[in-house]
This record gives structure tokens, sequence and C-alpha cells, in this order.
């Protein structure tokens, strides 16, 4: 077995690089199997060990019975621990049997039958998950995926003739419920709903799903069927309340995972500082997507199976082009097998991705979490995560991707220019000691069940007897929907009443405006996609963007037409957007008091707006220029938590008066990176603003926002979480080597005020304040 060290020195670092921070060794597991069920039927059973499985793990088992009893249920163990066939056993067994009973007693109704719907986040998983349905060879299974790619002349024949339809919930909302009258036969028959990736519903997005599954159940019920919801998630806290708060209904938890998993070494990696000077005087430190570069082509040029996680796509594709010019020097052949993977791909693309990856021709692919997901891609040997990922949950789904197939595996964490990553690297038990987070989301946002009520309205009218299914705010968000016009109030009900598509209201994904084209202006050919709210910050004029490894400067955003025209360039720069944000309180729905130091939660409104963005160096991160933009501001009505405290509280504490604006400051942009460690958020989905004198509070304010209409969940869990998100804040900031502050610790890649005025050292004292009333309260 190899040693920590020979794994690390696949890095290249060669014994102890400064960079390396931690190793931490994740042990291998045993696995503990039992006998299948007695109630699976035997072609199952022998389908399952035609594919080398001769008894399943006992979590498997676990869950399959729970499902099969009838209940809810949710499977939420590591990567690779076959939480599939879980779901799969219980869905394919009532399919299987009902499809030879029919076969069996022609003159039976079709509507006897039974059927399964599965739900994935993506496209790629559900083509996945297709690929391992047809490798059981069942002759009674009609498996076909209905997402967005699927040809029009074959969706008829899913409607009427498959039993098993692989969608996500895009087409559930734009295409099947709306339509529901042409799906009443298969309606009547749903027997199980599988949700996969459970976990991935968080946010606003989580929101949305929680809303459309209880519309799903609603006109279920309309056909008489009372289908089990299986959920498959990656470990979190608390899994079963999450899953239960999503489909609206109680759940069984499976938790404890009897699968075999290698070896993985850990390593947490911190990319060391350059003499290059950022803003304010500040040492920058060298990229994570030049570190992750750097070490891919190591890993590739060793011949070393590897895969490079990063949040944007931008730096999925950046790491991609770096490792390619990094590989050239070293072998020639190298080079084209590395490759991007992100979402804003054309079908055709990613399914060539995705058959290359699993067959080996790829070594080496960086690519955004579209790849974190459940996708079958055994033989890996080395994962690389380019900045934190936004929660534990993903972190270990992330690097649990290699050791799939029983070898021992390397991983490791590069650590951004991020608060939350420099605490992360220098404190590792808050990564491997402390529980995993809590899903996130709000189904009771009123800017997220509003519009769903409208399209449930349209697909039946909602009776007083359905409103038990949504919450308890649904009373009031109708009438609100009546007085507005949308929908019309009688006897029986609410109605939808107009023409247009009620569920064109609703954008599952984006907070409004419909997705951006990305349009090469030299010959119309579309590139890709963004979504409406990036774009102010991607698409800009000016702004590069990165397809492929090909870059290309933004000629042109055009909202209007939804586009954005581009052209080839070879820019060795990138860009980031700045904005300016004012932020005003609606009301104040929580409160606590830490003596003279006050807390709350509760709606306010945030005007935004892009005004200028940075021409910064790929590798060093040092700005080459600055241009002005002009962009309308964008209003945004959400909620907020945030801290008010006196001058002369702030006095007592070691500040002197000139140091306020700058110690809050600083405080807020750490807080805000900080966030995620408490709220399974990403720093992109929050925002802040500071002030030295409010005009709503009247003192020193800090406010947290989330950066969705209505509120994602987010800032009230920052709310409830204040202690210790506060304390890992100081932490971070003092455990930061920089003197006085940096990207790092206080600076934010997006301030509006260009990172002033920002004071490191008034900030500590400032959170020192807080914390130490905080305990006596």
């Amino acid at each position: 077995m190899p040693t920590n060290d020979s794994l690390i020195s696949l890095l290249g670092g060669g014994g102890s690089p400064p960079q390396l921070q931690h190793v931490r060794r994740i042990p291998a597991r045993r696995e503990v199997t039992e006998p299948w069920p007695d109630w699976a039927h035997p072609d199952l059973v022998t389908s399952y060990a035609n594919l080398g499985i001769a008894e399943p793990w006992r979590h498997q088992v676990a869950g399959a019975n729970a499902a099969h009893k009838g209940e809810h249920t949710i499977i939420a163990t590591g990567t690779a621990s076959g939480k599939s066939l879980a779901y799969q056993l219980p869905a394919l067994d009532a399919v299987h049997r009902a499809a030879l009973e029919l076969a069996a007693n022609p003159g039976r109704l079709e509507d006897d039958g039974a059927v399964a719907l599965y739900l994935a986040p993506t496209k790629a998983l559900a083509a996945d998950q297709l690929a391992a349905l047809l490798s059981l060879h069942l002759s009674t299974l009609r498996a076909a995926t209905y997402d967005g790619d699927t040809a029009p002349g074959d969706r008829r024949w899913i409607r009427d003739h498959s039993n098993f339809i692989l969608c996500n919930p895009d087409m559930l909302h734009f295409g099947v419920l709306p339509n529901h009258t042409w799906w009443a036969r298969f309606f009547r028959r749903l027997r199980y709903v599988i949700i996969d990736e459970a976990h991935s519903y968080r946010g606003v997005f989580g929101s949305h799903v929680a809303v459309l599954l209880r519309r799903l159940r609603r006109i279920c019920a309309h056909y008489g069927s009372n289908p089990v919801f299986i959920g498959a998630s990656a470990t979190s806290s608390d899994p079963g309340s999450s899953f239960a708060r999503l489909v609206g209904a109680p759940v069984t938890t499976v938790t404890e995972d009897f699968s075999p998993h290698g070896a993985t070494t850990v390593a947490l990696w911190e990319p060391e500082l350059t003499e290059f000077q950022g803003e304010n005087g500040a040492k920058t430190r060298r990229t994570a997507i030049a570190e992750t570069s750097d070490l891919m082509a190591n890993l590739v040029s060793s011949h070393v199976r590897t895969i490079a996680f990063i949040k944007s796509r931008r730096g999925a594709e950046t790491i991609s082009t770096v490792t390619k010019r990094l590989l050239e020097d070293v072998d020639p052949s190298l080079p084209p097998r590395v490759a991007a993977y992100r979402s804003g791909y054309l079908p055709e693309e990613r399914r060539e991705l995705e058959k290359a990856l699993r067959s080996g021709q790829l070594l080496g692919v960086s690519s955004t979490s579209a790849l974190e997901l459940g996708i079958d891609i055994s033989g890996l040997d080395a994962v690389l995560v380019a900045g934190w990922p936004g929660t534990r949950a993903s972190f270990f789904q992330q690097i649990g991707r290699a050791g799939r197939a029983g070898q021992d595996a390397l991983a490791a964490f590069v650590a951004s220019d991020d608060p939350l990553d420099t605490f992360l690297v220098h404190h590792p038990d808050a990564i491997f000691d402390l529980a995993v987070e809590a899903t996130v989301f709000d189904p009771a946002n009123p800017y997220v069940l509003g519009p769903h009520l409208c399209a449930a309205a349209a697909e039946l009218p909602i009776t007083h007897q359905d409103l038990a299914i949504f919450d308890e705010s649904t009373p009031a968000l109708l009438d609100q929907l009546v007085a507005q016009g949308y929908l019309r109030k009688r006897p029986a009900g609410w109605f939808w009443t107009h023409p247009q598509s009620a569920a064109a209201m609703v954008n599952l994904r984006e907070d409004g405006g419909g997705p951006i084209n990305i349009i090469e202006a030299d010959t119309g050919a579309l590139l890709g996609t963004m979504g409406s709210p990036q774009s102010h910050y991607q698409a800009h004029t000016g702004a590069v963007y990165v397809h492929q490894g090909t870059s290309y400067v933004v000629l042109e955003l055009n909202e209007a037409e939804h586009c954005a025209l581009v052209r080839r360039g070879t820019p060795d720069f990138y860009t980031t957007a700045r904005d300016v944000t004012q932020i005003e309180v609606l009301e104040s729905l929580r409160h606590e008091q830490w003596g003279p130091v006050e807390m709350h939660f509760g709606p306010v409104q945030v005007r935004t707006q892009v005004v200028s963005f940075q021409r910064k160096a790929l590798i060093s991160n040092e700005v080459l220029g600055e241009e002005p933009l002009e962009l309308e501001a964008r209003d945004l009505f959400t909620k907020a938590v945030w801290f008010t405290l006196d001058n002369a509280t702030l006095l007592a504490g070691g500040l002197v008066e000139p140091q306020f604006p700058g110690a809050l400051h600083a405080a807020e942009h750490a807080a805000i990176g900080l966030l995620p460690l408490v709220a399974s958020s990403d720093r992109w989905d929050v925002g802040g603003v500071s002030t030295a004198i409010h005009a709503d509070t009247g003192q020193p304010t800090i406010f947290v926002y989330d950066g969705h209409p209505g509120g994602a969940g987010f800032a009230e869990r920052g709310f409830d979480m204040a202690r210790v998100w506060l304390k890992a804040t100081l932490e971070a900031i003092q455990s930061c080597e920089c003197k006085g502050g940096c990207p790092s610790c206080v600076q934010s890649p997006k301030c509006g005020n260009k990172n002033n005025p920002l004071d490191k050292d008034g900030a500590v004292l400032l959170l020192k304040v807080l914390l130490r009333h905080s305990r006596l309260a």
C-alpha cells in the first residue's frame, strides 16, 4: 500500500513543500453484505448477479425494504456506496412484476401496471442511470430519458409506453405537469418517484423543487395514485428532516454505509504569497487556478487519472487550458487527453466528453460540479478541489470520485484567496471532524411559492383541500395573487384564467430574465448559455468568456435580445466585475439582544449596480486595469441578518473612531466568506453591506443578505449559528499570514469600493467585541 509520502509526492512537492498545510488519511472501509430480500423477483437477482453483484450491501437492503413497505425513504451514504441499487430494486421489482402479469393476462387493463419516475438534477446523471438500467437486460423494462434533448417524435412513445422514465425537475415543471391529461395513464400507475442527489436541492433551487414535488403529489392524488418517494443523497446533517421538507411528508432514513472504499490520502494545500502587490499594497497569493493546473500537469504526466473540481465555468476552462500548455513541453501526446467539462455545453459535446472520460481516453478533466454528482466514472486515481466547493457534503462527494474501483486514492484541497479557504486549511478539524451541514432551503419563500401556486392552479383549480399540501402561508398568498389579478377565486377554489402559460412564471434555476445565449459574432454560432443574473458579472462588454480552452472577448451584452456577442481573442488576463450596493430594512422578524449589541433577521430591499470591471493576470491575480460599465441597477427583495452596536461599545473594545468604517467593512467581507461554514451556501449566494451609520438603524451596522428574491435560508441559518459563524470569522482573519489584509482574509473579489477602506486589525477587535457580548447574553 502506498504511503502518505509517496502519494503526496505525486503532486510534485517531494518531501514537505511549504504549500502543504496538513495531510489526513481516510482509512479504507470493509464491506458488509446481506442476502437479497425475499420479495425481490428472481429475475432481478439474476440480472444483478450477471453484473457481478452476488449480494447487496446492508444499507442497500435497508433502503430497499423500507421503500418496498411503502415508506418514503432517504438513503444518505457516501460516494460509490451503491445507492442506485437501493432505489432500483423496489422500483424495478414493481415494474417487472406488473409487466409479467399483463403479459400473462392480456385482458387486464394496462392501468393496472406499475411505472417509476426518476428525477435527476442534471441530464448527464439521468443518461448515466439509463445506461445502468439497460445493462440489467430486463425484457420487461422500457426505460427512457425524457428531457430537453429528447426528440419531439420520441416523446409521445415514451409517455405512452415507457415504464421507467428518467427526467429532471425542469422537464417535469415545463413539459409534464402542465400537460398532465396526456400523462393520465402514467400518473394512475405511478408507484415510485426517485429523487437522486437530493442534497443538491438547496437554496432557491431546492425551494423550487420542494414546491414542484408538492404539485406532483397533488396531480398523482387527482389520478388516484400515492407513489413512494425514494431519495439518494450524499451524507448531510439530518438528511431525514431535509428530505421530509423536500417532499412534504415523513420519511425513513438510512445513513450507515456498509460499502467498501479504498483509503484516501487528503492534502490541504495553500498557494504561497507572491511578490506582486494587489489592492492596498497587500501581497497577492498565487491563484488556486494556477496551482491546480500545475498539480494536474504533474499527475497527468505520471499517467494518474485525475479530475479537478472548481466552482466557476471560467475556472474549469482555464485549468484545462493552462494544464495543456504545461504538458506540451513534457509530452506532445498528453494535451489532447485533457479537457474541460461544465454546464452550458451543447448536448453532443457533453456526451462525447463523458464517453472519453469513462473509457480512459481522457487522463485529466477540469470540471464544475456538473461531474460531482453520481455519474459512474470508476478508475480515477486523484481528485483536486480548487477552492472550497461550498459545503463539506460537496467536498466529500468530490473527493469520493477517486478510489471507486477499490484502489487507494489521492485528493488535494487547493485553497483559493478566500477567508473560508484560509480558515479550513489551518483548521482541518472543521473539515474532517465536524458534522456536515444541513441542507438549507425554504419552500415557503413567497417569491417561489407564489408563481408555483399559479402553475398549480393552471394544472387543476386549487381547492381548500389542497391547501395542506403546500404551506400554512398559502391562503394569504392566494388572496394576494387574486388581488394582483393572477388568479380568480370561485366557490370551488382558485383558478388560472389567463391564456398564457402559468409555468412560464417559474424559472427553477434562475432569478428571472431568462438565459443569455453566447453567440460568436463572426459566424453566428451558438457557443453556450448563461443565466441572466450572471450576465452583468460575466458577459458584460469587455468580459473574457472561455469555451473549451478557446478565449473570447464580449463585444456586446444585449439583454433585450437575451444574447451576448463574442469574438475570439487571446487575452492573458481574466475579468472580474465590481458592484455597489445599498440596503433598506423592511422589517425585523427575529431579534436577539447581546447587551449593547443587537442581532436581527428580516426582509430587506437591496439595490445593486455593476459599475466596473477589472482585468487581472491569470497567474498572479495582479490588477492590470479597470474600466467603467453602464448597466442598470437591479432591485432585490430578500432576507438578511444584521448586527448593530453603538460607538461607545466599539470605543470600549479598543477601536478609535477613524477605524470604524474599515473595521466594519473588513468584518463584513470575512463574514460573507465564512457563512458557508454553517449554511450550505456559496460565497456568491450571499452579499453584504456595512456602514458606520445606517439610515434605518442609526448605528454602525453589518448586513449579510441572501442573493436571491425572497431569501434562500442562508441568512437565517447565519442568525441561528451566529456565535459559531463569528468565531470562525475571527479565527480566519487571525490565521492569515498577511499584514494588512488580503483576499485570503478580508478583501472581496466583488467589492464595489475597491476594498477600501479595510482595517484587518480593527476587524479583529470588532469581532472580539461581538463575541464577548454574545457570551454574556
